[in-house]
């Protein structure tokens, strides 16, 4: 019960960087992966702030052999070390240690940066273990360590040094991070596109955990970068020239696009070098932009089609692109940084792109036919398949049961947040889980066979495919434009495959259907991968389920000393499983193990599905030739 006084001792005060440690999630968005990572990305964005304003020109990043801790260098201007006028500290100091302290305020030291904010140096120290910043500059070299945000001793001189520029190491804290473990092809991503957005910027990756280094400099910028993303699709281009818009009076704005075979959009935007996942006003102006340009190359040139009506999405179907803009006062969702909110973006790269690219349209008339043609192909295609939508919208039963499919083994109670929908590999499975389930709150959907990849298929020949059309009824909430997640019918989609190689492809084949078609369950964590034995393991009176060999060995070393001999049986399919047994290890909420299915990195996570799912057999071939040192044991 609460105290019956409250006054003013009650009440805590955070002082210094006490706040950010006691509530990192509000920096850098959480302490998982991707919060782990955003203190590299603060680090480095400080560097890539002096290279965007002239002042770098090489960044070099080094993953040490521990895997837990990075080093970020440059050759900038390198932090003052003099005092600070106000808290007569050193201004190395004060921007490690306080919050809302940096040289990004005023505009006379930064035309653009990344880290306006003003934070990212001391949360990456209040989060660190150890943090050392070593600085070049007025031919000395000054160093200054920090032990969880807190001086350890003060800036001192450790002697002469040419050149100049800032040198900066930190470790997590593990009492902050519940996991360490940099990934160095995140890593690799990120600085390449840093190298693609700022030419002439060499940027160097030493990563010591594989004793490799990697040096990326591209003199072409974002269009050596349009040609490796079309490239990493493996989409077709329709135009072999992109288009290629560079501004650096005023807005600061790079911008190339290409139009593909390919039946999405594909936009990848930055704002000061920072990449921006979720968009903003920058990217709400140039599809504005991109639309009226070709809205009025259609009608000058009148390639209106007869009977269909062009809109927004068929323009930028299979449209790839690039957008990079440099202003100097960004307004970020967040710090972040996934969002951009200054109002007049939007405006502004509007009135940039779509003179431009009215005009390149114009001067090359026989690529923008071929454009065209490819925009109306889009709208004939989005008409045909509108139908097949339709009739599955219609079959979607949100408020009567008659229309859901015949093979749907539904829970008594499907409007409930605990309801949940079980897709099972095959009916032998889905008989076993019918017989085994919670009736009142689990449903079973049996599959047969594999279902349609749908990386590379349109909607239409998705939407014909009989086993995705009945989940897409089963589930009731629609797809595409007609997306409502208030309409789902069940809290948890828990997909359930067999524990080998067959289980796992058809569970990729089902997540590469939720992840283009669905993502809106991905976001909102409602998509869960069951997890059944592979392994029964029975050893005296006691008996173990083993989800993989490793588990199998992990308990056969565990139980090493026990009497009895273990008796393993391994399981062909969930078919084999007896009902009782199937509820006890994968149906039953207090003794079942679930993984949500979540991207944490859009772009990655994109590259990786279409190199796997993706037309070229070659992507396919060079990522198991990549991995087969990987490989214990294969299931064939």
């Amino acid at each position: 019960m609460a105290p019956a006084t409250y006054t003013a001792k009650d009440i805590t005060v955070l002082e210094g960087l006490e706040p950010v440690r006691k509530r990192p999630g509000m920096y850098i968005g959480g302490v998982g992966a991707a919060g782990l990572h955003h203190l590299v990305w603060e680090v480095l964005d400080n560097a890539i702030d002096e290279a965007m304003n002239g002042y770098a020109a090489n960044i070099r990043v080094t993953l040490h052999e521990d895997g837990s801790s990075i080093t970020v260098e440059d050759d900038g201007r390198g932090i003052p070390v003099d005092k600070h006028p106000t808290t007569k500290k050193s201004a190395l100091e004060v921007i490690f240690t306080v919050l809302h302290a940096g040289g990004k305020f005023e505009q006379g030291n930064y035309k653009t940066a990344g880290g306006l904010h003003g934070v990212g140096a001391s949360v990456v120290n209040a989060l660190s273990k150890e943090l050392v910043a070593t600085v070049k500059r007025d031919g000395a070299l000054w160093e200054m360590r920090f032990k969880q945000g807190k001086p350890v001793a003060p800036l001192k001189k450790v002697g002469p040094a040419r050149g100049t520029g800032t040198t900066v190491y930190f470790h997590p804290d593990a009492t902050i991070f519940p996991k360490i473990e940099f990934d160095p092809q995140i890593i690799r991503e990120r600085l390449e596109v840093a190298s693609y957005l700022h030419k002439g910027l060499k940027v160097t990756f030493d990563d010591e955990t594989t004793k490799t280094k990697t040096v990326f400099e591209h003199s072409e910028g974002i269009v050596d970068y349009l040609k490796a993303v079309v490239q990493s699709r493996g989409a077709k281009a329709v135009h072999e020239a992109p288009f290629v818009l560079a501004k650096d009076e005023g807005l600061r704005l790079d911008v190339t696009l290409q139009w593909t075979e390919s039946t999405d959009e594909h936009l990848r935007s930055y704002v000061n070098g920072i990449p921006t996942g979720s968009g903003g006003t920058h990217e709400n102006g140039l599809r504005a932009g991109i639309g009226k340009a070709v809205r009025n190359f259609i009608e000058t040139h009148s390639l209106s089609p007869k009977g269909v009506t062009l809109t927004a999405e068929d323009i930028r179907e299979g449209l790839t692109g690039i957008l990079s803009v440099f202003i100097a006062e960004p307004q970020f969702q967040g710090q972040t940084k996934d969002r951009l909110n200054n109002p007049e973006l939007m405006s502004q790269v509007d009135g940039v792109v779509r003179p431009a690219l009215e005009h390149w349209l114009n001067t090359n008339i026989s690529v923008a036919e071929s454009i065209v043609a490819r925009i109306i192909l889009a709208a004939r295609a989005r008409e045909a398949s509108r139908a097949a939508q339709a009739e599955v919208s219609r079959k979607s039963a949100t408020s009567t049961r008659l229309n859901l499919p015949g093979k749907l083994s539904d829970c008594t109670n499907p409007s409930s947040e605990a309801s949940e929908l079980f897709i099972v590999e095959g009916d032998s499975a889905g008989g076993s889980a019918k017989q085994g389930r919670d009736r009142a709150r689990q449903a079973i959907l049996p599959l047969r066979g594999k279902v349609l990849n749908t990386e590379s298929a349109s909607l239409a020949k998705v939407l014909e495919n009989k086993e995705l059309s009945d989940l897409v009824t089963a589930l009731g909430c629609g797809l595409g434009k007609n997306f409502e997640l208030d309409k789902l019918r069940y809290g948890k989609i828990i997909i359930l495959a067999d524990a080998d190689s067959d289980g796992n492809h058809i569970a990729t084949l089902l997540l590469t259907f939720i992840y283009r078609h669905l993502p809106q369950l991905l976001a909102n964590g409602k998509v869960y991968l069951a997890q059944p034995p592979l392994y029964r393991i029975d050893i005296g009176k006691e008996t173990f389920w083993a989800l993989d060999d490793n588990h199998k060995t992990a308990i056969l070393k565990m139980k090493a000393g026990s009497r009895g001999t273990p008796e393993i049986t391994r399981f062909k399919g969930l078919g084999e499983m007896m009902p009782k047994v199937l509820w006890e290890t994968t149906l039953n909420p207090r003794t079942r193990r679930l993984l949500r299915v979540e991207v944490s990195d859009q772009i990655a996570t994109d590259r990786v599905i279409n190199e796997l799912m993706g037309k070229d057999a070659s992507a396919r071939f060079r990522f198991i030739m990549e991995r087969a040192d990987e490989a214990d044991e294969l299931d064939v």
